[in-house]
């Protein structure tokens, strides 16, 4: 059912460190040639740091698990491939068409390649006014259910972090700060919300993720880590430029899989590209901690 490149069958098989990336940030981050350049910097990344990176995205209805960089240079380019989260995943597979995986679907071709570490910029979670929308994403649910650990800069601060964190507390998903007490909020380093553990360690983390697995309790991990200093936004700025944004999506009749791109391309807009800069590096900063921790595992 999904394509496996040989260069990560071989890593798998032979126990070394592999870690999953998405697609969604090549077709629906950025503009070409910006959102290959930073795919193939991720990559370089993790192989610089000893790992071998799996980027994960669908090719003619194929599941295509480590993609070549000329694979990743026709997603870059190619226009209206589909945005696929669980629900559509058989839909885009049937009808044999591209599709850009999310977090949510990331998780679960990487958990069928037998990938443990997947690392992304910020994933989805629970939207504000959820209470009456019901708008949450797919990403929660696939955090409570499917075996891998996501390294991430936190949730995109466009949702509503207390209530995301609840979330992830209810379905039992571990939220653990990488150096730090505090949840962060993607462009920002804090939010004055608690994690669950703080930890100062790759080493830690691979342990907490053994454990968890020796124990067999499903779900994944959520390791969270602050987008560096000299790109960390000021707080009340950013959150200026999201009410702002999202006043903009309800005047467009903005909803549901359409609203995270849409809030993100306006964000940049208002910051005049200075929140894409930090969004890429925050991460290149998750890439070298995912890395990290894939070679902690196969130890």
């Amino acid at each position: 059912m999904i394509k496996v490149s040989e260069r990560v069958k071989e890593a798998i098989r032979d126990g070394r460190p592999v870690v999953a990336l998405e697609s969604t940030i090549i077709s629906h981050g950025m503009p070409y040639p910006r959102n290959v350049k930073t795919a193939l910097e991720v990559e370089r990344i993790i192989e610089e740091e000893g790992a071998v990176p799996a980027t994960i995205g669908i090719i003619d209805g194929v599941p295509v698990v480590g993609m070549s960089h000329d694979e990743i240079e026709e997603f870059g380019k190619r226009q209206g491939i589909a945005k696929v989260s669980r629900r559509d995943l058989p839909v885009i597979m049937a009808e044999k068409k591209w599709g850009a995986t999310t977090v949510a679907t990331t998780m679960i071709l990487a958990n069928m390649a037998k990938i443990e570490v997947f690392v992304t910029g910020g994933i989805g979670g629970v939207h504000r006014h959820a209470q009456e929308t019901f708008d949450i994403s797919a990403d929660m649910q696939e955090l409570a259910n499917t075996d891998v650990t996501v390294v991430c800069a936190g949730a995109k601060a466009i949702l509503d972090l207390p209530l995301t964190l609840e979330y992830l507390e209810t379905f039992g998903v571990p939220v653990l700060g990488y150096q730090t007490n505090e949840l962060p909020a993607f462009y920002t380093r804090t939010s004055g919300l608690k994690v669950d553990q703080r930890v100062e360690t790759a080493e830690e983390i691979a342990g907490i993720i053994k454990m968890k697995r020796a124990m067999n309790l499903k779900g994944g991990i959520l390791v969270t880590n602050p987008i560096p200093q000299e790109y960390s936004y000021d707080p009340k700025m950013i959150n200026e430029a999201i009410d702002e944004a999202l006043k903009d999506a309800d005047r467009d009749g903005i909803k549901g899989k359409d609203t995270t791109p849409y809030l993100l391309a306006k964000i940049t807009e208002i910051t005049g590209g200075k929140s894409l800069d930090a969004n890429i590096e925050l991460v290149y900063n998750n890439a070298h901690l995912g890395a990290k921790i894939a070679k902690e595992l196969v130890k």
